[in-house]
Parts: C-alpha cells; sequence; structure tokens
C-alpha cells in the first residue's frame, strides 16, 4: 500500500522557475477558496499545474501544494497543521486504511457463515434449508443496507472513530448471541441485529479515504477498501465451510465472534479519528486533555466528538442528508445500475451453496468439503478485479487529465463500466449454463471467476464517480450505495432457486445479466453525455 508522500510544500513555480512572477496577487486570488474548491466545482478539478496557472491566475497558482513529483494538484489542499490527515506519513494513513478495511470484512463475513451453515441449521432447527434462507440470510443482508444510513448521520455528528467502535463492539456482542442462541426466533434476531450494527465499516471507509488521500489517489485506495467487503461473504463460507464439515455449527459463528474481537482489538489500540474540520479558522478549537491516555479514551468512545458536535452540522441537516441528495437524477440513476449489478451477485452468494449441494438434476451434489473449496474461485476474483481495477482507473484518470487540457471530469471515471459488462454477461451466463447442462467444474469456475472480476471492476467505478460528484456528501453516497446494493440482492435468493428449478439456471442467469447490460445501456452512457450538466446545476 506504500506510496509515495503526498504532502508536499511544493508550490507550481518549483516546477517551471520561468513561469515566476514576482507582481502581487490580485483581490481575485486573494479571495480563492482553496479549502473549498474541490466540493464547490464536484466533478470537475484542475489537476495539471500549468492548467492552474492559466485558471486560477499566478498569485493562486503560488499557493497550491503539490505532489512530491509536482504533477498533480493536491484536492483537497493540506493544511499547515501537522495533525491534518492529508499530511500524515504513508505508513500512518494506510494503517488506518488496513483497519477499515479489516473491519469492512465482518459484516459479511458475519452475514456468510449462515451460508456455510445453512445445512446444519437446517438440520439443528428441525427445518428446510429454503427457511434458513428466506427468515436469517435474507433479512439479515436487508440490513446491512439499512445500517449504514444511521451511522453516518451520527458520523456527521461525532466523527468517524466512536461510531466505529461502539458499532463493532455492539456487533460483536450479537455475533456471540447467534452463537448461543438455544432456538431459531432467537438466533434470527441476534443474526438481524449484527447485520444492522456491523454495516457502519461499509460506510466509514469511504470517509477515511477521502479523509486522508488526495483526489488522484482516491481510487487506488478505494480499490483496496472496496475488495475488502466485496470478498468478505466468500471467505465465510470458504473457511467456514471446512469446519461444519467436523464439528458443531456454533464453532463456525464463535471462529467469526474471535474475529470481530480481533477488529475490535484493532480499533482500541490503533484506530485514530481521521474527520478534520478543517473548514473552521481553528479545526480543533477544543483543547485535548494533557494526558494522552484520557486524550485516547476519550476519541474513542465519543467525548471529544459530543464536544465538538456543536462546530458541525446540526441533527436535521445529518438527518436527512440522504434524502437531500438520493433524488438527483445522476446519482439515482447510477444507484439503481449498481443495485442490480451488486445484487445479483449477492443473490449468487446466497444460492450457489444450494446449486452445488443438491443432488442432481437441480445441483453438482458437492460434499461440504466440496462446496467450501469452490468459494475459493470468487476469492480469487476479487484479488484479480482489485489488480485490474486498480492499473485501469489509474490509467482512464491519467489519459482523461490529459484529453482534457489538465482538468479531470467525474464522468470520465464511468469508461471503466464498458470493461466490466462483457465480462459480466460472459460470466453469468456461463454459470447459468454450467448449472443447467452439468458441464465440467472448470466451467464452473469460470463462469463464477469472471462474474465477480467484473463486479468488483464496476462498484470501484462506481464508488469513485459518485465521490467525485458529491464531494461534501461522502458518507451518504456510501450508505446509498451500500443500501442500493443489499436492497438488490436481498430478495434474490426467494426467486432464484425456484426460478432454476422450473425454467433452467441459464435462464435465470441469463435474464439477470440482460437486466444489468439493457440498465448499463440506459444509464451510462446517458451519464457520459449529459451528466456533467445535471451535475453542475444540482451541485449538493
Amino acid at each position: 500500500m506504500s506510496d509515495t508522500k503526498q504532502v508536499a510544500s511544493n508550490s507550481v513555480e518549483d516546477v517551471n522557475e520561468k513561469f515566476h512572477d514576482k507582481d502581487t496577487a490580485s483581490n481575485a486570488d486573494s479571495e480563492f477558496d482553496l479549502v473549498s474548491y474541490h466540493e464547490n466545482n464536484a466533478g470537475r478539478l484542475v489537476v495539471d499545474p500549468e492548467e492552474a496557472r492559466v485558471e486560477f491566475g499566478e498569485g493562486v497558482a503560488k499557493k497550491l501544494k503539490l505532489s512530491k513529483d509536482g504533477t498533480k494538484v493536491l484536492w483537497p489542499q493540506p493544511t499547515d497543521d501537522p495533525e491534518d490527515p492529508q499530511n500524515w506519513s504513508d505508513f500512518r494513513k494506510n494503517f488506518q486504511l488496513f483497519i477499515v478495511t479489516l473491519a469492512a470484512i465482518v459484516p459479511d463475513f458475519d452475514s456468510g457463515i449462515g451460508i456455510a451453515d445453512i445445512f446444519a441449521l437446517a438440520t439443528q432447527f428441525n427445518t428446510t434449508t429454503g427457511h434458513i434462507n428466506n427468515l436469517t440470510s435474507n433479512w439479515s443482508i436487508f440490513l446491512l443496507g439499512w445500517g449504514g444510513i444511521f451511522a453516518v448521520m451520527l458520523m456527521r455528528r461525532f466523527g468517524r472513530l466512536p461510531v466505529l467502535f461502539w458499532s463493532q463492539v455492539l456487533a460483536l456482542g450479537f455475533l456471540v448471541g447467534c452463537t448461543f442462541a438455544p432456538n431459531l426466533n432467537t438466533f434470527t434476531a441476534m443474526r438481524c441485529l449484527n447485520g444492522f450494527f456491523a454495516t457502519c465499516p461499509q460506510v466509514t471507509g469511504l470517509y477515511i479515504v477521502t479523509d486522508l488521500f488526495p483526489f488522484h489517489l482516491q481510487a487506488r485506495k478505494l480499490n483496496i477498501w472496496t475488495m475488502g467487503f466485496i470478498i468478505s461473504p466468500f471467505l465465510s463460507p470458504f473457511i467456514m465451510g471446512f469446519i461444519v464439515a467436523r464439528i458443531s455449527w456454533r464453532w463456525t459463528y464463535g471462529i467469526g465472534s474471535i474475529y470481530g474481537a480481533f477488529v475490535v482489538a484493532l480499533i482500541v489500540f490503533f484506530g485514530e479519528e481521521t474527520m478534520f474540520d478543517r473548514k473552521l479558522a481553528n479545526p480543533r478549537p477544543i483543547p485535548p486533555p494533557q494526558s494522552r491516555l484520557r486524550a485516547r479514551v476519550e476519541t474513542l468512545v465519543g467525548i471529544t466528538g459530543a464536544r465538538m458536535a456543536k462546530y458541525r452540522d446540526s441533527w436535521s441537516k445529518s438527518v436527512f442528508a440522504c434524502l437531500n441528495v438520493v433524488w438527483r437524477p445522476h446519482l439515482f440513476a447510477i444507484l439503481v445500475f449498481e443495485a442490480m449489478v451488486f445484487g445479483f451477485s449477492i443473490g449468487i452468494n446466497t444460492t450457489n451453496a444450494v446449486f452445488l449441494g443438491s443432488p442432481h438434476p437441480l445441483g453438482y451434489g458437492f460434499s461440504q468439503f466440496g462446496i467450501a473449496g469452490a468459494y475459493a474461485t470468487p476469492i480469487i476474483a476479487v484479488f484479480i478485479g482489485e489488480l485490474l481495477g486498480r492499473y485501469f482507473n489509474d490509467w482512464v484518470m491519467n489519459f482523461s487529465i490529459r484529453r482534457a487540457g489538465g482538468v479531470f471530469i467525474a464522468e470520465s471515471r464511468l469508461w471503466t463500466c464498458y470493461i466490466a459488462m462483457p465480462l459480466y454477461i460472459c460470466g453469468f451466463v456461463l454459470l447459468g449454463a454450467s448449472f443447467q447442462k452439468h458441464l465440467s467444474v472448470g466451467a464452473l469456475v469460470m463462469g463464477w471467476g469472471i462474474a465477480e472480476v467484473a463486479v468488483m471492476i464496476n462498484t470501484v467505478a462506481v464508488y469513485a464517480y459518485c465521490n467525485d460528484c458529491f464531494p461534501r456528501m461522502q458518507g451518504e453516497i456510501s450508505a446509498l450505495i451500500n443500501l442500493a446494493r443489499t436492497l438488490g440482492g436481498f430478495s434474490v435468493a426467494y426467486f432464484q432457486v425456484p426460478w432454476a428449478m422450473k425454467n433452467g439456471a441459464l435462464q435465470t442467469f441469463g435474464v439477470e445479466a440482460a437486466i444489468v447490460v439493457a440498465l448499463f445501456l440506459l444509464i451510462v452512457p446517458p451519464l457520459q453525455l449529459r451528466g456533467g450538466p445535471l451535475r453542475v446545476s444540482l451541485l449538493v
């Protein structure tokens, strides 16, 4: 995760001395707001230093801080405060990203344990696998989306760290409740409450990435964070599938609780508050306690955040922030698109265990070990998607900046979707054909893997595009995307298996791929053509 330290004191005059001008700055220059420029010009950022001279004038250009290599203007502009997260060392930044990525694994990892245990749970509680899926898996996925909405409201007021800490403590408690649940009703309640509270890191990550890293590194870092929560629902069926084949299903939830406790410990001992109120004349108006231990405890549990709340957004603004942004046509359209892209992949995860474990003619008749081993496929695919997305997103960004004369336009992020869609079609159609025609395991692995690569690439592009369009609303954007993907996926398990049994898996997965491609054609090209005017006229 190491990158060249991005905070630098370089000025544009250091890049090319021949442009140095000793004249005093004009009044217009002195009125230029370096703190809010990237928010007021959402989706259109001047990145090239030479273009900055042309657009902003020499006086402003001299004040701009650049990347260490002098090729890009840093947005947001770091302050002179060493405690500004944009000024932290690379190690300090990347360690916080590492912690929130491990935390982002927790929600879907916990939810996915039930997939590995589905047959054992049905036996334990004397019911069917379909009833277990409908009662516990689907509703816990549903609540994963709504928990993020409430977490963002609190983070706007109290900061990132205390909300992350308390949410994970509560999630851990409810997962322990799943471990020792005496009956199905208790187990269902514990699993659903765990999903609601655990989801916080899946919305905190976008906040932390934008708090820590300048614009031109954000897509690369989003790749790492999104990899965490995309890979997580496959990790638990893969790991726990081998365990539940040998010992009680309760041990799988016990191991999940141990992982949750490890994440809580990382947050307690190493997590840092990344929220920096750079718009205030004094970003730290409340003096910290002299005792470092007391300052640490007060920041972690939220006492510091509660004192700072009066300097931040009001409760009314925080509560209605999601409603204020979700109706924007360019955001709502891309949310519908991502809901289907990610939602159908959630459906694959919850139903493939049934397809793989069911006897012919519906499934492959895999043993518990075989089902667990099959889940290595999407894990490897997500890593491949991370590598491809990392370099392709950077290439698209740099190419679009050069093509636009040193200016970055948000809609250029969507070019990555054109790579994802052919892969999505191939993956879903091959996966459906594998189940229906009982093709080789190699075909099944290829289809599943290609589909997950497509989901990874597309999801990062959507996050980056929405973040560029709404730089004041990172938390709300993250929460809405999280809600969209869970709403898109929680219902799939209700109809996917019955549909495949009646009409064949090829039709099921083929129609799902067709829906996604149709939405892509209806949404992405029009956004690239007309998204700019919408973005400017409907700026939040």
